[in-house]
Order: structure tokens, then C-alpha cells, then sequence
């Protein structure tokens, strides 16, 4: 656990790198989760899987809160993401999209419509997805992420 010091204070900037890489390994732990239980088609406990992986891949992780927030909000939002995912990679079909890219591109998404604009911009969320399509994905991964959100955001800036 890591204590904030007056040097925190006085420096705004290490405070907020802090947070950014605590946000960026919140996303990993969500997308590892979507990915498992995606993978064993939605029929396992996801609230089980995703303590599971905090406890895992997140033993310093000072807020979970974003980890559920990505969750639940894929999740509650799922059947719209998936269309707008269908709708932007038009040829391929969601079952053909690799289970990762699949996922990391529902929390880009659920990000970009449903998140806060404020503490993650629409081009970091961007920028997020991409960097774990290319931590998690395929060759291309990080291509393909890019190409499909870049038309969801386009979309959006309509």
C-alpha cells in the first residue's frame, strides 16, 4: 500500500501518474475477466472472477472501484456495445472477433459512450484499448482496436 506523502501534494504530476497506471492495471484485471468469462460463455460467476483477479493481478491496487465500474457498466450495457461493435466492423462478425479484441474493445466502448469524459478523454480511453490489444491480442490487435474505435469515436463526434 502505498501512503501519500506531502511531496504528493506538492507534486501534482507524480500523484496523477499514480492514478493512470493504477487505471491501466484496473482495465487489465477487467478485460482478464471479461475475456474468462466470455471464454467459458458467459456462465460463470463474473463477480467471483473478477475478485479472483484483483486478488491475483492486483494485490497493490488501492481503489477496485474502477475494475467494477468497467465491469458492470460492460456488462449493463452489453447488447448495445456489441451492436455498435457489429455496426463498426461490419465485416467481421462478432463470434469471429478474437475473444480479447472483443473485450478490450467493449470496455473501450462502454469508455467512450458511457464514461467519465473529464477524468479519461475519449483519446486516452482510446489509447488505453489499444495498448492492451497489444499487451493481450494478436499481431494486429492493436490495429484493429484502433480502426474500430477510431470509427466509433468519429461517430460520436457527429
Amino acid at each position: 500500500m502505498r501512503i501519500k506523502t506531502r511531496k504528493d501534494a506538492e507534486n501534482p504530476r507524480k500523484s496523477a501518474s499514480t492514478n493512470m497506471s493504477s487505471r491501466h492495471l484496473s482495465r487489465s484485471i477487467a478485460m482478464q475477466s471479461l475475456y474468462e468469462w466470455d471464454f467459458l460463455d458467459k456462465k460463470s460467476d463474473l463477480e467471483k472472477i473478477v475478485e479472483r483477479n484483483i486478488k491475483e493481478f492486483g494485490p497493490g491496487l488501492e481503489d477496485k472501484s474502477f475494475v467494477w465500474q468497467l465491469v458492470t457498466g460492460v456488462i449493463a450495457n452489453l447488447k448495445e456495445i456489441n451492436e455498435i461493435i457489429s455496426k463498426a466492423a461490419p465485416q467481421w462478425p462478432l463470434n469471429q472477433i478474437s475473444i480479447v479484441d472483443r473485450n478490450v474493445l467493449r470496455i473501450g466502448i462502454y469508455e467512450l459512450l458511457y464514461g467519465d469524459k473529464v477524468a479519461v478523454p475519449p483519446k486516452v480511453a482510446i489509447n488505453e484499448a489499444i495498448e492492451l490489444a497489444k499487451s493481450f491480442g494478436g499481431e494486429n490487435s492493436g490495429k484493429f482496436v484502433n480502426g474500430v474505435l477510431g470509427t466509433v469515436y468519429k461517430e460520436i463526434e457527429k
